[in-house]
């Protein structure tokens, strides 16, 4: 079995999914007391959302290049960056290392096309819906991507740094967010990816019947298939 590398910590609240969802994974297949060989090197979150907010990417850029040579160090097969909005620095932080780094948009993508998806909505931090860090991951892999109005992409952003960082589940912030998939789905979305680690504890797929893509069951399930070469 691989050594899965995890940078967690942004926030931990997710990361604490990410690292049920493998060994949970890991144990339906192998069975008997099997688990997931994890290295996890979980961030300062404040910091990091300080460098959002500031613009200071670089900086960011280095705290989780530093983290992913740690992994590896510690003798991680592969890193993932638990976050969708810190894959804005993916390619610095996987030119520091010499392992491979999975990235979340190609594996959510690959989910994507499993379901012959080509129109989707993107919910996420307002980095991820804003930029293109993601959309065009995305958009070179054939999918057309839409994004909420500026309302919308304002309420969702305080709802994931206000709340579910923090580990607040609000009823009435989930049917704000069901509210903007199901405008979406009007605009022709045939799915929608749930493009910040967080928002998988609000909205489910039984909230909804639009297709939902929640990317870190999408990631930590390609950090499976890694870890027992299934790839």
């Amino acid at each position: 079995m691989r050594t899965i590398g995890l940078i967690g910590g942004m926030s931990w609240e997710s990361t604490v999914t990410y690292y049920q969802l493998i060994n949970e994974a890991v144990h339906q297949r192998l069975g008997g007391l099997h688990s997931a060989k994890i290295v996890l090197w979980s961030v300062e979150f404040d910091e990091i959302e300080k460098c959002q907010s500031s613009g200071n990417w670089s900086k960011s850029a280095e705290i989780l290049s530093n983290a992913a040579q740690g992994l590896e160090m510690a003798g991680a097969d592969v890193v993932l960056i638990c976050t969708n909005t810190m894959h804005k620095v993916a390619d610095e932080v996987a030119q520091a290392v010499n392992i491979p780094l999975l990235h979340i948009a190609d594996a959510t993508a690959d989910a994507l096309a499993s379901q012959a998806i080509s129109r989707v909505g993107l919910l996420g931090t307002k980095y991820t819906m804003q930029q293109d860090f993601l959309k065009q991951r995305l958009t070179h892999r054939g999918l057309e991507v839409l994004v909420p109005n500026e309302a919308d992409m304002e309420m969702i952003n305080e709802v994931i740094f206000k709340e579910l960082c923090v580990g607040q589940i609000k009823p009435e912030s989930k049917v704000k967010f069901l509210e903007v998939i199901d405008k979406l789905k009007n605009q022709g979305a045939q799915g929608v990816i749930l493009g910040c680690t967080e928002i998988g504890l609000l909205v489910k797929q039984t909230d909804t019947d639009m297709p939902v893509f929640d990317t870190t069951d999408i990631h930590a399930m390609a950090a499976v298939r890694f870890a027992l070469a299934e790839n």
